[in-house]
């Protein structure tokens, strides 16, 4: 048998063994081959990634335990494609290329070690390898938000010149980027600058280039992933601009809608076509910060986002594509004000909640009039708003209002008649509560950013249940469940997306090809398998993750 038949009928075992459905193993891969390295031999776990010349989309697999990877039919058409892969340790050593003229083409790559590892450390394993008190390494997670570690590790400034940066970075607000700074109107968070940054500054100091060219501590990275973490395709849709921060993603009726975290616009994309478009917002405040946040569907299928630092929050209807906007009143219209959470259960008592994450505040929009009621419930929590700061806000079944405290670590109940509240602390200490869903049963799913775990919060019998993760310092943003009931999660950190059965916890980590700070995370449960996509927060890209099995 030819060489070239052969490896084809290699790599049809192999898309068998590997759980691809029978269909793409019938028809034959797009490509596929070997993945080896001197040192290794045969490497599981390697993202291969091909990305035809022209185009704005790139498609993943990832090796088996056999070294072999393949890309199922119907993911690569002819052309030529750029090669690049993901092995933290290795590069390609060879062609990066190849021209794809039928199905079926075969493309071995050979791997050497890299004399760059730096260059290709996530950010939990740059705080795994870093010296320090495990609250030390926790406190870089507040600024992964905006940036790589890799900046910082990287950098040579001493304890001052940390102390004058954290002083100019907290005058930005959090929709910049290292390419778009976007200063805030207020600047009360920077005040006392020796006092909040020393001890930070003398920690970053401590652990980047001010001593010396070289790190003093050994860089440890993360083992690749195994068995059903390869049963996996991805693929990733390229935005027009780098200053685009996809933030919230959605699929309502085939499109994928997406939150632009840093300019106001609201991004759409066909997933068929890879092709992407824009459709501009109305700038109330010029001189404020520009950007969305949340996006929810209404069932009339109306899209509702958060509008941030220009107070004020959108209806958008695909139909028309025309916006309706609700401002807040000129006299509630503050420096601050930063609008970014809307809830959407309006179709019970015609109200959507809102937060104001600038004053720490909570409204209440009656959509018929267009008012807002102005609520302060986090004067009711000790210490008050220097001691609390709301996150996310969900309703249950009854619009009671729920509220995630990122500070000081409670989930807050509201009530829709009457207004009061209770409070609940949760089980982890320093927990970080950050977004999450209600299901049908008015149970509460939230990520604990900090505290590396999921939980579910049993509003009818008000206890927690926690799901840890295995990746330390996977840092999960967000978290939802598909028609299956499996948990599905990801983080800024370690560039991972979770799948968590909370019947047995069994975990599956999907690595993705690139640096992807996800943020809020969508399921589309219309596929047979259920597909999860997530914006890249600093890529510039939409990310969809089809697992096989």
């Amino acid at each position: 048998m030819p060489h070239r038949a052969l490896l084809s009928s290699v790599a049809m075992i192999g898309l068998l063994a590997l759980g691809y459905p029978a269909t793409a193993s019938a028809q034959g891969a797009a490509m596929s081959g070997v993945v080896s390295s001197t040192e290794e031999g045969a490497m599981e776990g390697v993202i291969v990634s091909a990305k035809k010349e022209g185009s704005n989309i790139t498609v993943s697999v990832i090796s088996d335990d056999k070294g072999h990877f393949a890309f199922p039919a119907g993911k690569l058409e002819p052309g030529k494609y750029t090669l690049s892969i993901r092995a933290t340790g290795y590069e390609i050593d060879g062609a990066k290329s190849i021209e794809l003229a039928s199905v079926g083409a075969t493309n071995d790559i050979k791997l050497k070690k890299t004399r760059n590892l730096a260059k290709q450390m996530t950010n939990a394993e740059w705080m795994m390898s870093v010296p320090g008190s495990e609250d030390d390494k926790l406190q870089l997670v507040n600024c992964v938000s905006c940036h790589t570690l890799e900046r910082i590790v990287k950098s040579s400034y001493d304890s001052d010149g940390f102390v004058d940066i954290q002083t100019r970075m907290s005058t930005y607000a959090q929709v910049s980027q290292p390419v778009k700074p976007q200063p805030r109107k207020e600047f009360s968070r920077s005040s006392d600058p020796e006092k909040r940054f020393r001890k930070m500054a003398d920690f970053l100091a401590s652990i980047n280039l001010s001593q010396g060219p070289q790190w003093n501590y050994e860089l440890k990275t993360l083992p690749r992933v195994k068995g059903r973490g390869t049963h996996v395709v991805i693929t990733e849709y390229d935005l027009p601009r780098p200053t685009i921060e996809p933030h919230d993603v959605i699929v309502e009726n085939g499109t994928v809608y997406y939150t632009n975290f840093g300019e106001q616009f609201l991004g759409k994309l066909d997933p068929v076509t890879g092709k992407p478009s824009e459709i501009k917002m109305t700038q109330f405040k010029p001189e404020w910060p520009t950007g969305n946040l949340d996006i929810n569907p209404d069932k009339q299928g109306n899209l509702w986002i958060g509008m941030m630092y220009q107070a004020s929050i959108a209806k958008f209807d695909p139909k028309t594509e025309q916006f309706t906007y609700y401002p807040v009143s000129n006299e509630r219209n503050k420096d601050d004000t930063q609008l970014n959470m809307v809830t959407l259960n309006q179709h019970l008592d015609g109200k959507i909640w809102v937060n104001d994450a600038g004053s720490q505040g909570i409204l209440r929009l009656d959509v018929a009039t267009g008012k807002y009621e102005d609520l302060d419930p986090i004067s009711k929590l000790p210490g008050g708003v220097n001691a609390h700061s709301f996150y996310d806000i969900v309703p249950d079944s009854h619009n009671n209002l729920y509220l995630t405290d990122f500070q000081s670590n409670y989930i807050m109940r509201v009530d829709a008649k009457d207004f009061s509240t209770k409070t609940y602390q949760t089980p982890t200490p320093m927990s970080r509560n950050r977004r999450g869903h209600m299901d049908g049963q008015d149970r509460f799913w939230f990520a604990e950013y900090r505290g590396n775990k999921i939980a579910m919060f049993d509003t009818t019998t008000e206890k927690f249940t926690e799901y840890g993760l295995p990746t330390k310092y996977s840092t999960p943003y967000d978290v939802i469940w598909d028609k299956n009931g499996d948990l599905w999660t990801g983080g800024m950190s370690t560039d991972r997306v979770i799948r968590l059965d909370p019947k047995n916890g069994a975990v599956v980590e999907y690595p993705l090809p690139r640096d992807t700070n996800m943020r809020r995370m969508f399921v589309d449960n219309s596929t047979p398998i259920p597909t999860f996509w997530v914006g890249s927060n600093h890529g510039a890209s939409i990310v969809k993750v089809e697992p096989l099995d």
